[in-house]
């Protein structure tokens, strides 16, 4: 088996009281697409700072090539952060030529349909500037990207167009470390791990996340009576067509909920949104217990 690209081994990281990142075990390994995947607060970024060596842990260990974070090896990774990494009152041009002089490599090549403006990148839709900052990541060919909700706010077309460019860049080797909170951006990686409470507590490729797991569908004629009965009870049902699922629920759960709803209640296999829901709120039982 190929050495990880970049590993944390039982890292931790404290904020006072605060445990942002329990006790994670994880690695890239080269043409891996990893998808890390939580609700805010989970650790998700924070875990990536301490990857990336902008955090140090607690405690713990975190390795980049085999060694520490350093200068040196931050200069093999592209890193695209929530806030894109660019320079709003720079053009798309001379935000390239800056991050080349960091690199020591030539500037990325832009699109032929972002060449040319003269106007300051904060000016530009979001999703050109999500393109750039794409094209800024890859220009020193790095053996691994870590990008920290990367399609956020742009639309179906970009998002499928953005992930071409992660798989592109897999198919060569490199490694890539990605957080998402769109699910099906999430049947992109090769492997999924799933962080609740700043813990591991699910990871595998999908076949082995969603396993056998299944959800309550609920055929009713008066769902939004369906929909407020579920509510109270603390369920969090999803309207799909005229059919209401509940994850992470027991059947009969779901029936004593609806006694006074005429409707029938059933079963189907759980998607990875819906087995997502039950892994997040397991954990989140028994770390209440």
């Amino acid at each position: 088996m190929t050495a990880p690209l970049a590993e944390s081994i039982a890292a931790t990281r404290r904020f006072q009281d605060h445990v942002a990142v329990d006790g994670v075990d994880l690695s890239v390994r080269p043409g891996e697409v990893v998808g890390l995947l939580g609700a805010n607060g989970a650790g998700k970024t924070t875990l990536l700072r301490l990857l990336l060596g902008l955090l140090p842990p607690t405690s713990g260990e975190v390795r980049l090539f085999g060694a520490g974070p350093s200068r040196a090896t931050r200069r093999r990774i592209g890193y695209v952060p929530q806030n894109l990494g660019l320079y709003a009152d720079l053009t798309a041009e001379e935000n390239l030529r800056f991050a080349a002089a960091v690199y020591g490599s030539a500037p990325g090549a832009l699109p032929a349909d972002l060449r040319g403006q003269d106007g300051p990148v904060g000016s530009l839709p979001l999703g050109a500037q999500r393109r750039i900052a794409f094209v800024q990541a890859l220009a020193h060919d790095p053996a691994l990207l870590v990008l920290d909700e990367p399609t956020s706010g742009v639309d179906p077309l970009m998002r499928a167009r953005l992930w071409e460019v992660v798989r592109s860049a897999a198919d060569r080797g490199c490694g890539a470390l990605v957080t998402t909170h769109y699910m099906e951006e999430a049947e992109e990686c090769d492997r999924l791990v799933i962080m609740a409470q700043g813990r591991i507590v699910a990871e595998g490729d999908l076949s082995s996340i969603l396993g056998d797991a299944r959800v309550v569908v609920v055929e009713v004629d008066d769902w939004a009576a369906a929909l407020g009965a579920l509510e109270q009870r603390g369920m969090s049902p999803t309207l799909m067509g005229r059919s209401l699922r509940v994850p992470g629920v027991p059947a009969k759960d779901v029936e004593e909920a609806l006694a006074a709803v005429p409707c029938r209640v059933g079963e189907a296999r759980a998607t990875l949104e819906e087995r997502f829901v039950q892994i997040t709120r397991e954990s989140a039982q028994a770390g209440a217990l």
